[in-house]
């Protein structure tokens, strides 16, 4: 399959979770709204200074330039009123006082003892933030099928809400295969088992919650077991390994014996060529190589814009950022290729110019250490050279464009 036939057939018949839960802003971060939210009142939720000053009527400077001082007004002050021909000072987010209609900023007047100097004329409606200028009551603040972010969790916080309507984690559970797999030291010809570890830590960034399902021997009846077992208590199941040619890559069987269907097998990538797709009752199935390079390219590729789905949220397109190549390369043409990149720069007309790190290989995590995101190339092509366009997707998206 192409990479985008792969991407179709991985979402084809997966629909957001269902399940309503209500949570603290505290809880919220991360997690997808299930409605729209709603401005409850106006905001500011009256008029208010924009800065530290005195706060007046306009008229009457017409008559003088010196006002007498009838109080002070601080944030979280309540209302008060501007008796007629004086001004009070005013802190900024205090309360406009009623029958003021200007605040002259501190830096244009001058205060002596009870009286104030003006040394500036203000005109109406100066240094005021008039009651709903940010906001009007109603106003959509955040729609349905939103991630919350920082700045999300701020507007809510702004307008008094405490709690939030949000849809289920999606539950995707993480097999490894393989005999040879273990944790720590290891001994004779075993290997420790990285995939497991770094997608339950990609899946937990992405929003879902993380089921660890431990490890898979090389058995088809153990495999086909562990599949059946877990399957009704998840959303998705992701394994690593055990989906190519090999006399113990028993996972494509062992879905057929646990009652589950392969929907289909094999991508043009590279690395990742023998990905497996499927389904078992009411849960997806998505089957990556063994490799850990693999592996991590299979997550972006294929099980974040899962994730996405199930969360409510729109999958997003990988690698659509747009760059230069600052490196030559010539590569056997017929599957497209992910590979990391470093930044380097900016070129000329703002584009960031990357540099790619590491072989063409699929075992190593070593390259993504110095790695600031990934970049593909189309199946079709053969050579790049330094200043040819490029298209990659960013780890973080920070200061690169």
């Amino acid at each position: 399959m192409s990479v985008a036939d792969a991407v179709a057939l991985a979402l084809c018949d997966i629909a957001p979770v269902a399940g309503r839960e209500l949570r603290s802003l505290g809880d919220a971060l991360g997690r997808v709204t299930l409605d729209r939210i709603d401005a409850p009142g106006p905001l500011p939720r009256f008029d208010s200074a924009a800065m530290d000053g005195v706060a007046l009527r306009t008229a009457d400077l017409a008559q003088a330039a010196d006002l007498p001082l009838a109080g002070t007004i601080a944030a979280g002050d309540g209302p008060s009123d501007l008796p007629a021909g004086r001004a009070m000072q005013i802190f900024t987010g205090a309360p406009v006082p009623h029958g003021a209609d200007a605040v002259v900023m501190i830096e244009r007047c001058r205060i002596c003892g009870d009286h104030v100097h003006i040394d500036h004329p203000p005109a109406p409606g100066d240094n005021i933030r008039p009651l709903g200028s940010d906001q009007a009551p109603g106003q959509v603040l955040i729609e349905a099928g939103t991630r919350l972010t920082p700045h999300h969790i701020g507007l809510l916080a702004a307008n008094g809400v405490t709690e939030v309507a949000l849809r289920r984690k999606p539950r995707i559970a993480i097999f490894s295969t393989g005999d040879e797999l273990t944790e720590g030291a290891c001994a004779g010809g075993q290997i420790n088992d990285a995939n497991r570890p770094m997608l339950l830590a990609l899946i937990r960034a992405a929003g879902a919650e993380a089921v660890d399902a431990g490890v898979i021997p090389d058995d088809l009846a153990a495999s086909a077991e562990a599949l059946a077992r877990i399957a009704p208590n998840v959303d998705l199941i992701v394994t690593s390994g055990a989906v190519s040619m090999g006399g113990k890559d028993h996972l494509r069987a062992a879905l057929d014996a646990a009652g589950g269907a392969v929907r289909g097998w094999r991508v043009a990538i590279k690395p990742g060529k023998p990905v497996l797709f499927g389904r078992i009752g009411e849960a997806a199935y998505t089957g990556l190589p063994g490799n850990p390079f693999a592996v991590h390219v299979g997550f972006h590729l294929f099980v974040a814009p899962q994730i996405a789905r199930l969360s409510g949220t729109a999958p997003r397109a990988f690698a659509t950022f747009p760059a230069r190549a600052g490196f030559d390369w010539t590569r056997k043409p017929g599957r497209a290729e992910v590979f990391p990149v470093r930044f380097l720069r900016y070129d000329e007309t703002g584009l960031p110019v990357l540099e790619r790190l590491g072989r063409s290989v699929s075992g190593t995590l070593l390259p993504l250490s110095g790695a600031d995101g990934l970049a593909m190339v189309p199946g079709e092509t053969c050579d790049l050279r330094s200043g040819d366009a490029l298209r990659w997707q960013p780890f973080s998206q920070g200061d690169i464009r």
